[in-house]
């Protein structure tokens, strides 16, 4: 069941909380809405959900318009920040209780729920209480309490924001099975980069109530439609350096690539390079490349990475770790050209074609 969001406006008082979304969220996919706080990400699952309805526009499942509908009708399963599981009840009552509401006979909810600890791996749980359970196992209850309704859609509003970093992978990794084994349509509201770009089909990148991009996460890393996305995707983020018409940037050498070159000298207006940390190397060659000293070094996980004075810009870079180069020393680093990105520096939007996605953004 493909999901139709058609000019969604949603207005407190005199604040845009989402403002004229046009998305399609195609069957069977999970996508991940993501951006910073006060985006309009959880406001616009709650669009989807019916608890909210819009100022104006019109939200679609398949080809019913259920813009007006409560949501309970919606046929929709949701999983919350907060477990919210009943700490009086044992799991495998927590996931019958919508079941019960419903009136579901008995023995039918019973098995329901069984089929759905069997699914989550917590058979073994399925007598305990809340309060006997881990952080991990209790929103594991929550995802299944919220399938075992067989819902159409699938809502998940930053789910693991509670969780250590070890179990916010185990659960990502789960969330993405199950999603896949039964086929559902899901939406997951994220602000962590890395949560979406790993488990999504697509995603969806908001700020200020305006979507960004919705493209394939691969596609919104490597081709960001505007200044924003390039900044917000990345860890380490993104170097940005502004260039000033008719000025050529030469202590960065920028003019001995020719792509740089052509674009700079084509452009009649201020560009920003945008050069990801990955894309510059060290070179023992002093000619053509970047040079500068060694301000900072530190190792994340795998990677070390620098920071290089060059002149008034500071660049960071992603290095083999058997590099053997110390803060206070002079390198030479590198661009990998056909990684360059280009951006309208007065607007933000790219200046070169980009693949996969489409998008609007500042």
């Amino acid at each position: 069941m493909d999901i139709h969001l058609r000019n969604i406006t949603m207005k407190f008082q005199d604040v845009y909380a989402v403002q004229n979304i046009n998305t399609t969220i195609k069957s069977g996919q999970l996508v991940s809405l993501l951006g910073p706080s006060g985006c309009g990400k959880s406001t616009t699952l709650m669009l989807l959900s019916g608890l909210y309805k819009p100022t104006s526009g019109d939200i679609y499942f398949g080809d019913k318009n259920v813009t007006n509908m409560e949501a309970e009708d919606r046929k929709i399963g949701m999983v919350f920040q907060s477990y919210a599981l009943y700490p009086h009840l044992s799991v495998l009552k927590n996931i019958m209780f919508p079941l019960r509401m419903e009136k579901v006979p008995k023995k039918e909810a019973k098995e329901r729920a069984q089929a759905m600890t069997k699914l989550m791996h917590i058979e073994h749980l399925q007598d305990r209480k809340p309060g006997q359970l881990s952080g991990g196992q209790q929103q594991r209850v929550a995802i299944a309490r919220a399938l075992v309704k067989e819902p159409k859609l699938l809502l998940l509003d930053e789910p693991l924001s509670n969780l250590d970093a070890r179990l916010r992978l185990e659960m990502r990794e789960e969330i993405r099975r199950i999603q896949q084994e039964i086929g559902i349509t899901a939406v997951f509201v994220t602000h962590d980069q890395e949560e979406a770009l790993s488990i999504s089909d697509h995603v969806l990148l908001m700020k200020d109530g305006v979507i960004q991009q919705h493209s394939k996460p691969q596609s919104m890393y490597r081709y960001p439609c505007n200044r924003f996305a390039a900044k917000f995707l990345g860890n380490p983020p993104i170097n940005l350096i502004e260039t000033k018409h008719g000025q050529t940037q030469e202590k960065l050498h920028l003019h001995t690539y020719n792509q740089t070159k052509q674009i700079l000298a084509a452009e009649q207006r201020d560009v920003t390079i945008g050069l990801r940390p990955e894309d510059l190397y060290v070179s023992s060659k002093e000619n053509h490349l970047i040079s500068g000293q060694v301000i900072h070094m530190e190792t994340i996980g795998r990677d070390t990475m620098i920071r290089v004075q060059l002149q008034e810009e500071t660049v960071r870079a992603l290095i083999h770790p058997d590099a053997t180069i110390q803060v206070g020393q002079t390198c030479y680093l590198g661009i990998k050209e056909e990684n360059i990105h280009y951006f309208n520096t007065e607007t933000g939007i790219r200046l070169t074609s980009h693949e996969g996605g489409s998008g609007n953004g500042s």
